[in-house]
């Protein structure tokens, strides 16, 4: 006589109904991390805009107003902007910020990028001590050499009173942008640079039209930092341009117009806001590759 088992099949596992909302206490937990979540990110962006929006609602505010302590401005003074624009030497100072910001950053991509490209891909004897001495540059404060480099502009090539003694030397690098582009470059795959060399391509060409393509989110990071820079200089143009009125910078400029205007507040927040404006728009429309190429740039050491 056979004796038959009979197996029984697995269950399927238990589901929940279609349209069943989850249970309350997940439901709670997970609209109190947005809450969480969205608080702080509101706070934090609170702490930084706030200053700004009290720089522009004073800037627009009539003299009387402005010392008042109010918060808001009962009429709108969008003349303050024309009055800051007629202020004798205000234009003279956006040239010559313009001037220093755009031909430092152009000068300092133009000459650190085939620096970092030779430290990042060649081998020589001695890489990593050229890579020492440009880190080593870094550590090195402007103002332990100021002396000795104001003698030279000055009475070697009588360049003071002017902005060039500045511009200049950004034709030969700049160290902190030589150590972030060839960070990037690190991070460019060695096959793309073979294969261009397979195909007939020098350094140079290899640089110009496979490196520096690949390298746009680098190069744009590189160039914001060297235009914020020149463009807040205050030691510099201080050291300078401070005996020529003409070659002020906005950011030394600005001190002299709050000295003059101290009791002005309407016209000084409105002279810091122009003042801010460039770098915040310009910031806004290349944050990404501005966040990108700063990414990137910690891939590889």
């Amino acid at each position: 006589m056979t004796a038959t088992t009979a197996l029984s099949a697995p269950s399927a596992p238990v589901r929940p109904a279609a349209g069943r909302s989850p249970a309350p206490a997940a439901r709670r937990r997970a609209v109190l991390h947005w809450i969480a979540v969205h608080t702080v990110a509101v706070a934090a962006a609170l702490f930084f805009v706030l200053p700004f929006v009290f720089v522009f609602l004073t800037s627009v505010m009539s003299d009387d107003q402005a010392m008042s302590g109010a918060l808001w401005p009962t009429e709108w003074n969008w003349s303050n902007y024309a009055e800051v624009f007629h202020t004798p030497g205000f234009l003279d100072w956006w040239r010559n910020s313009l001037m220093y910001a755009g031909l430092g950053t152009l000068f300092t991509v133009c000459s650190s990028v085939p620096v970092a490209y030779a430290l990042a891909r060649f081998r020589f004897r001695g890489r990593r001590t050229a890579m020492l001495l440009v880190i080593s540059t870094m550590m090195l404060p402007p103002q332990v050499i100021v002396i000795p480099m104001y003698l030279v502009w000055a009475q070697q090539f009588h360049l003071s009173g002017s902005l060039w003694p500045l511009i200049i030397p950004m034709a030969f690098g700049d160290a902190y942008s030589i150590f972030l582009l060839r960070q990037f470059l690190l991070t460019i795959p060695r096959e793309y640079l073979e294969s261009a060399r397979v195909d007939g391509c020098g350094d140079v060409r290899t640089l110009l039209r496979i490196v520096v393509p690949m390298a746009k989110p680098g190069i744009a990071a590189v160039a914001l930092f060297q235009f914020f820079y020149c463009w807040n200089d205050y030691f510099g143009p201080q050291i300078y341009a401070a005996q020529n009125p003409g070659a002020w910078t906005l950011s030394y400029g600005l001190e002299s117009f709050k000295s003059a205007h101290s009791v002005n507040w309407n016209l000084t927040m409105a002279a810091t806001l122009l003042v801010m404006a460039p770098v915040i728009i310009v910031f806004f429309f290349a944050q990404k590759a501005f966040v990108e190429g700063v990414t990137l740039t910690g891939v590889k050491g």
